[in-house]
């Protein structure tokens, strides 16, 4: 008989069936290397690449992830709901599966947030290393390491999963809905990207190191590589399966669970935008998880998919893996156009200029985003023809995107603007992004690409859209949304620091990259030129005091999440759902579903409401037009 502690879901059962799970994995291994004749029967690669699937799986099955299907599957009676595991009971009741998405949403966030804490540590080791010419602590196959699983964690279980966090936290309560559709799938959603963070990290003490060949994992470097590699093509179909099963949750809850009165026109453009993002995610993400899935295959069982000799075709690999990959930078993007476009109107107090035109650019971003693919492959060796249309057709992405920096600026335009914290953090954005975007548009040029590939040019433009763009979104939404999900007020005075710290020194960091970069400095190496030596010591430390900046952030939202002062229900006196209830809401949102009844931004029209609650309300919906006049807060 078993104790307690094995037969019903949690840590202790999480580690035991972890053990079985390796045990699994040998006993699978030997068997089927010996019944097909295989020596030696006992092959430790082979074991490990089996436990690398079997257990995560078994740790996931004993938290209790898959618990409530396998009693359903089992054809016992079915269990009645008592929502026992729904909402949290204390800061204990994180590290636990739970079905309430704003417990979810927070567990995103500061999961990913660890990510990020360690990624930018990987940068930092980075810096240090190039601060000088030669060779400082770390070897040259350490420091390709550092920057691959560096780049990979930032990609996918920082930037990707932190929107879907504030997503899972807001969306559910901007449309009126008392949670995600799919409640169970939401917690294991959640749960697959740790795993996929823990063997990524983990590489590091794989026999012969981490996986080295950067976050693109070209074939056939990527098949040939030590058995690090695997961690990373394992870890990524975690990753994927958690993008898509969370981007699945998104669209059926936003279709299916608006409120009364609610159409498509009258929903928040953050909405929009993660309706628009979970479309990409759905349509391209199997993508990577198919070249990640072959490139396993051509590994453990010799397939041949991307090996020449073989058959088997390189460049199919970069054709496939960019089909993902260049729509990825609008899965990371689009979430924190949505974000700017709801502090941008409450903090300018005017509606969205073109509410529509933003909603109908977003969907255009989708389209053409797979359209783009190829001009990642222009110094490839692919077929010369297809270079000229790639190029036309990024060109042309700018211009849905070009739409939303205008309708931006148009929202602001003679609105009262209040520059706090998350208003500066979108104001950062639209600057960075913008120099980001440019230098983007120049990268569609095939001569410039050409001149420019593999040099630091790529790692200063690649920086500021995804640092520049994304992360500044993140912090303007972290900072927007922290009165909400912990009824605690930031600390202004710090998040004002924290935001020019940034911004000067993320400017310091990456600006000087472009130069070098056209002079011709390679990224992706551990020594250089002694020419480069002056610009690079400036920019090291520059990185140094911006990972420094991190810490003001992270310093003020632990203090302010533990003692700042209360927050009201509507601190920015917006006019969407979310901030109709208490600071943090109810577990189930709302006492009564709302009905809406006017659209999310109108700022200035006296009488304007969007939502009305009923019955039940812990706060009357705010007015709109209030705030016309200029706010003396």
């Amino acid at each position: 008989m078993l104790p307690d502690s094995l037969r019903h879901a949690g840590w202790t059962r999480a580690t035991f069936f972890t053990g079985l799970g390796i045990a699994f994995a040998y006993a699978l291994s030997l068997g089927a290397r010996a019944g097909l004749g295989y020596d030696p029967v006992l092959d430790g690669e082979a074991v490990l690449q089996v436990a690398l699937i079997a257990a995560p799986l078994f740790f996931l099955v004993g938290l209790g992830c898959f618990d409530y299907w396998f009693y359903w599957a089992s054809g016992r009676p079915a269990r009645p709901e008592d929502h026992s595991g729904h909402g949290a009971t204390s800061w204990k009741s994180y590290f636990y599966p739970n079905t309430d998405h704003k417990v979810i949403g927070i567990q995103y966030v500061v999961t990913s947030f660890f990510f990020l804490l360690v990624g930018g540590l990987m940068a930092m080791l980075m810096r240090a290393e190039l601060a000088q010419p030669g060779r400082q602590f770390v070897d040259p196959g350490t420091f390709n390491g550092l920057f691959s699983v560096h780049a990979s964690i930032l990609i996918f279980l920082f930037i990707i999963p932190v929107f879907a966090g504030l997503a899972n936290y807001v969306l559910p309560l901007m449309i009126g809905a008392p949670d995600m559709a799919f409640p169970r799938l939401n917690a294991l959603s959640f749960w697959l990207l740790p795993v996929a963070g823990v063997l990524m990290m983990a590489s590091f003490f794989a026999p012969g190191g981490s996986f080295a060949s950067g976050w693109t994992a070209y074939a056939p470097l990527s098949n040939s590589a030590p058995i690090g590699q695997v961690f990373f093509t394992i870890g990524v179909q975690f990753a994927g399966a958690s993008s898509i099963a969370t981007a699945l949750n998104f669209l059926v809850t936003i279709i299916t669970m608006r409120a009364p009165g609610m159409s498509f026109f009258r929903m928040p453009l953050l909405v929009w935008a993660n309706f628009s993002t979970s479309l990409l995610v759905v349509i391209a993400t199997p993508f990577i998880a198919a070249s990640q899935f072959f490139v396993l295959l051509d590994r453990a069982l010799g397939f041949n998919f991307f090996n020449a000799a073989g058959g088997g075709d390189v460049l199919m690999y970069q054709h496939v893996f960019w089909f993902y990959s260049h729509p990825a930078v609008y899965i990371m993007m689009l979430p924190g156009f949505g974000i700017i476009s709801e502090i941008l109107a409450v903090k300018s107090r005017k509606p969205i200029f073109g509410y529509r035109m933003m909603a109908f650019s977003l969907l255009a971003i989708v389209v053409l985003g797979f359209t783009v693919w190829a001009h990642h492959m222009f110094v490839s060796g692919m077929q010369s023809w297809i270079r000229v249309p790639m190029m036309i057709t990024t060109a042309i992405i700018a211009v849905p995107t070009g739409i939303k920096i205008f309708s931006w600026l148009a929202t602001m335009w003679r609105g009262v603007l209040k520059l706090d914290t998350p208003m500066l953090f979108a104001l950062g954005f639209l600057t960075m992004f913008t120099l980001g975007g440019i230098s983007g548009v120049m990268l569609a040029m095939i001569p410039l690409t050409i001149h420019v590939s593999d040099t630091y040019f790529i790692v200063a433009h690649i920086h500021y859209v995804l640092f520049g763009g994304s992360l500044f979104t993140i912090y303007a939404g972290v900072y927007y949304w922290f009165p909400k999900m912990t009824g605690r007020m930031f600390d202004e005075r710090l998040g004002k620091l924290h935001f020019w710290s940034t911004f000067v020194f993320f400017n310091a960091t990456f600006a000087p990259m472009h130069l070098i970069g056209v002079d011709g400095m390679p990224r992706r190496v551990a020594d250089y030129a002694e020419k480069y030596a002056g610009w690079n010591l400036a920019i090291s430390l520059a990185s140094f005091a911006l990972g420094l900046s991190t810490l003001i952030f992270v310093y003020n939202m632990v203090v302010s999440w533990r003692g700042g002062p209360r927050a009201v229900s509507n601190p920015w006196r917006a006019l969407t759902l979310e901030w109709q209830v208490t600071s943090p809401p109810p577990v189930f949102n709302f006492d009564r579903i709302p009905t809406v009844v006017g659209g999310p931004y109108e700022y200035g029209i006296p009488g304007a409401v969007h939502g009305i609650l009923h019955d039940g309300a812990e706060v009357a919906p705010t007015p709109a037009g209030t705030a016309a006049q200029p706010s003396k807060e």
